[in-house]
């Protein structure tokens, strides 16, 4: 049963955040926390989450704006260091807690009415990239800061995926080696099988929104990750999740 949900979420979420820049790793994660410990739970996660990224890497590389991902993607990689190392700090309701609220305050700036027409400047770049790193290395949540920020870089649609999706790979990378001890710590109770399933649904789920990204509007998506989203922080916040 435990593989059937989580496949069928991992492409739910990996079709749905090609177009958001998050999505998949906020909304896998909870998932996987049914079944193992939540801790374990985000390490599980970001295995599925590079996994699935460097498949999308691979779809789109060709539209990555060089500049832009370099100025955003370093300070992001510094910085979600700092994330996953305070990661390892914390635990228990906590945790759940302090996830749930970022969860929530990343759905209210993505719902706020004013988000849409905030602009950054480009020397304001790395600032987003280390706020995006830091929190995606601290719970995997990078989408938010990240999509706020490049959208006001003047990138194309297909550039604006393929240079985020570049970026979250960098900051994957970073968070996974530090990781890299939980999961070390805890490889015999890891279940690859099911994060193999999970990765191979996520690529099905990247590949068909690959395919359909120009035929998909941005405010559909984005309205529909933030009830999701709602959804999964409440439950999380109240001991469900």
């Amino acid at each position: 049963m435990e593989t059937l949900v989580i496949s069928f979420v991992a492409f739910v979420a990996s079709l749905l955040t090609l177009f958001s820049g998050f999505g998949l790793g906020t909304l896998l994660m909870p998932f996987m926390g049914i079944f193992v410990s939540l801790e374990l739970a985000i390490a599980m996660t970001a295995i599925v989450h590079l996994a699935n990224n460097l498949f999308k890497l691979a779809l789109l590389y060709r539209h990555i704006d060089g500049a832009v991902m370099m100025r955003f993607g370093v300070s992001a990689l510094l910085f979600s260091v700092v994330g996953a190392g305070l990661l390892l700090t914390l635990g228990g309701e906590w945790l759940q807690f302090v996830i749930g609220s970022l969860i929530l305050g990343f759905v209210a700036l993505e719902l706020y009415p004013k988000f849409a027409t905030m602009s950054f400047d480009s020397k304001y770049l790395p600032l987003g990239g280390a706020l995006s790193g830091f929190f995606g290395g601290l719970s995997g949540h990078q989408g938010a800061f990240r999509s706020m920020f490049l959208l006001k870089s003047n990138l194309s649609k297909e550039s604006f995926v393929a240079t985020g999706v570049g970026i979250a790979v960098m900051v994957d990378v970073s968070r996974l080696s530090i990781y890299a001890t939980s999961i070390g710590a805890e490889a015999s109770q890891i279940d690859w099988a099911l994060v193999a399933s999970a990765t191979l649904c996520a690529f099905v789920g990247s590949y068909f929104g690959a395919k359909y990204l120009a035929k998909t509007t941005h405010r559909f998506i984005r309205y529909s990750v933030s009830i999701m989203l709602v959804l999964i922080a409440l439950g999380m916040m109240g001991g469900v999740l």
